[in-house]
């Protein structure tokens, strides 16, 4: 199972993979394992970057899992609360069906979470000024301010990190991120579909990739 799909409230297991699996890649020239680090010496210096992307993935969805925890949430509520405010902050109109595509849901599931967190309070219903017929989500300020107290420091370290950096240092970063996020954002299959659909033959053959996980002892999930 790709890293990037394994449950973020695996805490263990997703440390465990990320710091002892292997990955047989052509483009790597063989075997190559990540040693507890992201990357290693014989690795593409951009192979490197991806896995270093991977882990700050990993330990995002951690901080999400223990925000999860500590306040009795489920780790999708979490994921729809983050949703709501990305929606919020982008002016974007926060309708049940906008959180359900976001976060590949269907109706009744989508309701079974908005329901969840507005019985914990994070979340309210409203009507839309411009159209009452339609309900919106809004994030309440009490679970603003428990994200917040949360998150605040992590936030807050990593804005310290990019006043660091010069102006074409953080253009750099922005230009990778928004482009990482548009690959990952692809359905799978997607450019394989549209190829065929235009019968043109593809640039070059698929190179599969295997990634094993790494040996548990006793006592590990």
């Amino acid at each position: 199972m790709p890293l990037f799909f394994l449950s973020p409230h695996d805490n263990l297991a997703r440390r465990e993979t990320l710091g002892g699996g292997e990955v047989d890649d052509k483009r790597t020239g063989g075997r190559t394992g990540t040693g507890g680090r992201s990357g290693g010496p014989e690795e593409p210096e951009g192979l490197r970057l991806v896995h270093l992307l991977r882990a700050v993935s990993v330990e995002f969805g951690l901080r999400q899992a223990e925000f999860a925890a500590r306040h009795g949430m489920h780790h999708t509520d979490v994921r729809a609360l983050v949703c709501l405010l990305d929606a919020a902050r982008a002016g974007e109109p926060a309708t049940a069906g906008l959180l359900g595509a976001r976060l590949g849901l269907n109706s009744a599931g989508t309701t079974a979470v908005i329901d969840r967190l507005e019985r914990l309070g994070h979340v309210t219903r409203i009507r839309d000024d411009r159209d009452r017929r339609r309900v919106l989500l809004r994030v309440t300020p009490e679970a603003i301010h428990l994200g917040q107290d949360f998150f605040g420091p992590v936030i807050g370290g990593l804005l310290d990190v990019l006043d660091s950096f010069g102006p074409a240092e953080r253009d750099a970063v922005r230009r990778f991120l928004s482009a990482a996020h548009a690959v990952l954002g692809t359905e799978p299959g997607a450019e394989a579909g549209a190829q065929a659909e235009s019968g043109a033959e593809p640039d070059t053959e698929p190179e599969p990739v295997t990634v094993r996980a790494p040996v548990r002892g006793p006592g590990h999930p």
